[in-house]
């Protein structure tokens, strides 16, 4: 599992931060990092929950 994220529509909003902040962060200019590139099966909850939170559908898991 791995985390995919479209910077191109990202607007930093930090819901997925808020939801899973093990993978995300938002930082004080407003872009987004990921912790962890590839999470492991204990956080796909979390993820699968912040890809369907995005408001804006930046956030997708590959494999």
């Amino acid at each position: 599992m791995k985390v995919v994220v479209d910077y191109d529509l990202c607007e930093a909003n930090a819901v997925c931060m808020g939801v899973a902040p093990e993978i995300f962060r938002v930082e004080e200019d407003d872009t987004l990092t990921v912790l962890i590139d590839a999470p492991g099966e204990e956080l796909r909850g979390k993820l699968e929950e912040a890809v369907r939170l995005c408001p804006k559908q930046a956030l997708s898991i590959g494999e």
